[in-house]
Parts: C-alpha cells; sequence; structure tokens
C-alpha cells in the first residue's frame, strides 16, 4: 500500500496484483493466475477471480477509510449483507448498489455518506472543499483520458481533492499504472466519461480537500 503524496489517502487496486492490471484489462489475463489473490482477503482463489472485477467501488471505500480498512473482501461480505451487492439464480453480480452501500458505510464504519443520484461537477466543487471525498460513476477509459470517451458510467473513482486551477484529484482502483491509479484531469476532460451520479463520504470532516 502507498500513501498519495498530494491528499494522504491510500492508493488500492481492486485487483490483488497492481501489475496485473493492464494484462488483465486489456489482454485477457486469467483473474485466478493473481499470485497475491489471498491478499484481498478472499477465502478462495475462486472467489477472489469471479468477484475482483466488480469491486471498484469497495476499493474506493477502502481507500476513503484509510490505512486501517478492512481486507478488500471483508468489506465485500459486509455490503453483501446490507443488499449493496445482489446474485440473480443465474450467479450474476449485480451492484454496486447506492442507497444499501451506504446505509453499510453509516452502520458499519461510522462514516456519514450521502448518495447523489444527479450530481454535476460543480456541485463536486463545494463537497470536496467541506472535506468530502466522492464515488462517482465513470467509464472505465478514464485511464485512458487522452482518448475518445466511449461511453458514460459502469466504473467507480474516488475523488479527494481539487488543484487550485480546479482539476480534480482521483483515485482509480483499476489504474494500469502509478499515473493512473491517482491522477487529475481538468473537469473539461473528466465530464465525458462522468455519468453524473456517486456518494459522498465525511472521511476527512473539517479538513478542507483544496490542495
Amino acid at each position: 500500500m502507498s500513501l498519495c503524496t498530494t491528499c494522504g489517502t491510500p492508493s488500492l487496486t481492486q485487483f490483488a496484483s497492481p501489475d496485473l492490471v493492464s494484462k488483465i484489462v486489456y489482454e485477457g489475463h486469467d483473474r485466478a493466475d493473481d499470485p497475491a489473490w489471498r491478499e484481498s482477503g478472499a477465502a478462495t482463489l475462486e472467489d477472489y477471480a469471479r468477484w475482483c472485477s466488480h469491486l471498484c467501488g469497495l476499493a474506493c471505500l477502502r481507500m476513503a477509510l484509510g490505512p486501517d480498512a478492512p481486507s478488500l473482501f471483508e468489506l465485500r461480505d459486509g455490503a453483501l449483507k446490507y443488499g449493496a451487492y445482489t446474485e440473480d439464480a443465474e450467479g450474476t453480480i449485480r451492484g454496486l448498489i447506492y442507497a444499501p452501500f451506504a446505509e453499510y458505510v453509516r452502520d458499519v464504519h461510522g462514516v456519514e455518506a450521502t448518495v447523489h443520484r444527479h450530481l454535476t461537477l460543480d456541485e463536486i466543487v463545494p463537497l470536496l472543499d467541506a472535506g468530502r471525498t466522492v464515488m462517482v460513476s465513470v467509464h472505465f477509459e478514464i485511464r485512458r483520458p487522452e482518448r475518445p470517451a466511449p461511453g458514460r458510467g459502469g466504473h467507480l473513482v474516488l475523488i479527494t481533492g481539487r488543484t487550485p486551477d480546479g482539476s480534480l484529484h482521483f483515485h482509480n482502483s483499476s489504474g494500469i499504472d502509478a499515473g493512473t491509479r491517482v491522477a487529475e484531469l481538468p473537469p473539461a476532460a473528466f465530464e465525458p466519461f462522468f455519468a453524473g451520479r456517486g456518494v459522498s463520504m465525511a472521511t476527512r470532516a473539517g479538513m478542507s480537500a483544496t490542495h
């Protein structure tokens, strides 16, 4: 685990081996072939391989909770109990579902969490300035922002602050290298990937997130 030198938030990936992320997401590398899978807290390799690609939101929560946060799969187990993920009869995993996720964060981790079903980038700024982190829905290709956005939503990243010139500072659990796991983008570059919804968490109450 490394800490962001700008915001002090841990930089974590939803896959146990950060150096395998690019191979997993772009080259079809078998998620079950991850030698570090036990570090996720999963009980079995099969459980890890089945779930790791669905846990971007809980990786965001784990980063927001800080260095002493539970393991990724301990968070998964808790979120399941609250219905933040569901599985249908065919075993398809659905989630993260915001309302039960926020309830789980409040009840179990003592962190005030608010669901924002409609959220603009302009509305994120005062949340950051109030010391909140904001988990937002974006397209996963935000890790390659130099390319046109293929769509909006489907993946979750954690916005932790903003720079003096207004760029958004965020952590991406499926970033393919250090520069895409902890990144900054101006609003105009961020917006095409952004689905306009998210969850804010008061994990740094009383602290300014402007830097």
